[in-house]
């Protein structure tokens, strides 16, 4: 009998134990970014986010950074839950100490898909330039390619594969969560009804009505901007006269240089100069995910670069940031096996 009491205050302790180990702490600036001045009407004063280990303030320690991308309509908030869950990835061991970084994206149309325009702002630069010299200027990084990783859910997917992508000199890692926008296939494909829908959108107002016209008319701000075209100073690649599809060449090719799929032949010296590369999906996800995932994953798998490609059983948000999502089983893993610790 005291065998098995002794038992049970032995697992009493250990979940008491577990269950006060310390937090990390939430803390967040707003730099006025030269990389973000424009002529688009965004906002170049952008609020960031950090999460700190714990313990970050009573010890000299310095850390490897994850930069962390949202997706369409988000913001630059590490909400309690994702907090908890960064908790708990150190707290179980998935993860050594570590920063994260979420810097707000969201503009005028909801999202700035991470990419360098003449009218919205150079939002990779932003990201991969400006903010990282921040950082390692004004927080205990380990301020080296080999100790900062890259990730995004959705839109931020695809910013977090496009950003590491280009810039193999600073991120060393890519997990990117059901990216977004890697091909036009699908809902954003040109026979869907997107383009017909967004062709009929005249005002602001009208547009905030919608979805995928407003993904839209963010997507070709970034990438194919025109001053002289309002209310939406952009150009789409498809267009149509009754049930007629027209195409703009011209603009076709910009978007098609700033999708992953018909990136990757030009940039799969950089993709081989990563680490590690991983992308997953949900399978119950909207329709496009797994196609245009699985041809990037194709792509990739034909020019030799080694990545990771997995689906689960989940849809575009449910298994994320949550106990058994894959954040805290999937994500934090793959940085702790391929970050640079001090």
């Amino acid at each position: 009998m005291r065998n098995v009491s002794v038992f049970f205050i032995g697992l009493l302790w250990v979940a008491c134990s577990f269950a006060q180990s310390p937090a990390g702490n939430v803390v967040s600036f707003v730099i006025n970014a030269k990389s973000l001045q424009n002529t688009g009407g965004e906002n170049p004063n952008r609020k960031v986010s950090v999460y700190l280990p714990p313990n970050y303030d009573a010890s000299t320690q310095r850390y490897p950074v994850i930069y962390y991308l949202h997706g369409f309509m988000g913001k630059d908030d590490i909400f309690p839950q994702m907090q908890k869950i960064l908790d708990e990835g150190i707290a179980r061991r998935k993860i050594k100490p570590f920063i994260f970084v979420q810097a707000d994206q969201y503009t005028l149309y909801e999202g700035s898909f991470y990419s360098n325009s003449s009218l919205t702002g150079n939002w990779d630069e932003f990201e991969s330039k400006e903010l990282v010299e921040y950082m390692d200027k004004n927080y205990r990084t380990l301020a080296h390619r080999d100790s900062r990783g890259i990730a995004g859910h959705s839109m931020g997917g695809y910013g977090a594969f496009k950003i590491g992508m280009l810039h193999p000199d600073v991120f060393s890692s890519i997990y990117a969560l059901s990216p977004g926008l890697l091909a036009m296939v699908k809902e954003f494909g040109p026979n869907s009804t997107s383009f017909r829908e967004v062709q009929n959108v005249k005002t602001p107002e009208e547009l905030k009505k919608t979805y995928y016209p407003k993904v839209l008319v963010a997507v070709a701000r970034a990438w194919s901007p025109n001053p002289d075209k309002p209310p939406f100073y952009c150009d789409f690649p498809f267009s149509y006269e009754g049930d007629k599809m027209m195409v703009n060449q011209s603009v076709l090719e910009k978007w098609e240089a700033n999708m992953p799929v018909y990136m990757v032949n030009k940039y799969a010296e950089n993709l081989r100069k990563l680490k590690a590369i991983k992308m997953d999906w949900g399978r119950n996800d909207a329709p496009r995910f797994p196609v245009q995932i699985g041809m990037l994953s194709q792509r990739l798998e034909n020019l030799g670069i080694n990545h990771y490609a997995e689906e689960y059983i989940g849809d575009h948000g449910n298994k994320i940031w949550t106990l058994d999502g894959r954040v805290l089983t999937d994500l934090l893993p793959f940085f702790n096996d391929y970050l640079v610790f001090e």
